[in-house]
């Protein structure tokens, strides 16, 4: 396994030999399987935790169908313990949630990722002001807010280190080329002063002074665009301590979406990709296709609101009902519904296994490190 020079990604008292973070994808893309495969090449596997109890899984573990029958907690919860649950068979590499803030239970969904022992949880899409209130005595998880500047950071860490004592253990940077769900307004995301390049700096700064202040190391991941090995290493030279990546391990063997949800990634074309208003209020990046155009032409409208999954969302008002739609992509039904997709996503031209993609990945970092020493590349 490459070793990428060291440069290994430490939250706390976690370490990883690789500075990655498979980004959460939901709903369904990001599930056991990807993440465990993920961790077991040395980054930090991620679950999405959104949605997951109206996939229609099956609950297999007793205890779990136990809980399920009483009714204590809501299936969402309990489907989310089942995929960490999975996902530990299958390794003993670092396994993360990532919980929208955004969700109705996002608290609920937080406590209980806690209690099965998750390593880190990753909380973006809205501000995750009192996560801190979950965490236990003995409790080893790891918090990591998902920030779009380091004005949110600071907003964050002054509001957990005043009320609770706490300060983040890390800070997912995502710039606006990132797929799904966006921190950004339409003006911004193409303005040079937002891109993920502007962003690093200032938010690395902001890590390191509240790092000074709390008696702590606080990494950034730097998220949005990432695409190579030579991306990887251009984000570490920026001050980062490591990336995130969602979009690159879609079209993987062990992703969790049906064939034809990654194949739509391979047959993309970067006329194809994007920025639709979403049903939560955020604008967001997208693979353009049928049902989004029927949707923004009214046709898409909901019959009820069965869920109320997104505290933001406005329901029957919606253009389309969002948890369905994303549902349906992961299933391939992509007539009924759509996925999310990073900027550069037209660039994924095959299905590979996660290994292949993580060889490929050390080896662009290698020949970055290589060339930025003034050394042959071989």
């Amino acid at each position: 396994m490459f070793e990428w020079n060291g440069r290994g990604l430490s939250i706390g008292d976690l370490h990883v030999t690789a500075p990655i973070v498979q980004g959460g994808m939901g709903v369904g893309i990001s599930g056991y399987r990807l993440a465990a495969a993920v961790a077991n090449e040395g980054g930090i596997g991620v679950i999405s935790a959104v949605g997951l109890g109206y996939m229609g899984k099956t609950l297999e573990d007793e205890g779990l169908k136990a809980l399920a029958k009483a009714g204590t907690e809501v299936r969402n919860i309990t489907a989310m313990r089942q995929e960490v649950r999975r996902a530990r068979a299958l390794t003993r590499g670092v396994i993360g949630v990532n919980i929208m803030v955004a969700i109705t239970e996002f608290m609920e969904m937080a406590k209980a990722a806690v209690e099965e022992g998750v390593d880190v949880i990753f909380a973006g899409a809205g501000l995750p002001l009192n996560l801190p209130k979950v965490l236990t005595e003995g409790s080893h998880t790891k918090l990591v807010p998902i920030v779009s500047s380091a004005k949110a950071a600071k907003l964050i860490a002054k509001r957990w280190m005043t009320t609770y004592g706490y300060a983040p253990d890390g800070f997912v940077l995502e710039g606006p080329k990132a797929g799904g769900h966006l921190g950004f307004s339409r003006e911004q995301i193409d303005d040079p002063d937002y891109q993920l390049e502007a962003l690093v700096g200032p938010v690395v700064e902001e890590a390191r002074r509240i790092g000074e202040e709390a008696g702590k190391t606080i990494p950034v991941i730097a998220g949005g665009g990432i695409f190579t090995g030579e991306d990887i290493a251009d984000m570490l030279d920026r001050g980062a301590s490591g990336v995130q990546m969602a979009t690159r391990f879609v079209a993987t063997e062990e992703c969790d979406a049906d064939t034809a949800f990654k194949q739509a990634y391979v047959d993309c074309k970067k006329e194809d990709i994007g920025i639709i208003t979403s049903p939560v209020g955020l604008p967001g990046r997208a693979l353009i296709n049928s049902f989004l155009k029927e949707a923004k032409e009214g046709l898409r409208h909901p019959k009820n609101c069965p869920r109320h999954c997104i505290t933001t969302c406005k329901g029957m008002e919606a253009p389309y009902c969002i948890s369905s739609a994303l549902i349906n992509a992961c299933f391939g039904k992509l007539n009924s519904g759509f996925a999310f997709i990073g900027a550069n996503g037209y660039r994924v031209d095959r299905i590979i296994t996660v290994h292949e993609l993580f060889e490929e990945l050390g080896e662009g970092f290698r020949r970055a490190q290589a060339a930025k020493n003034g050394q042959a590349v071989l």
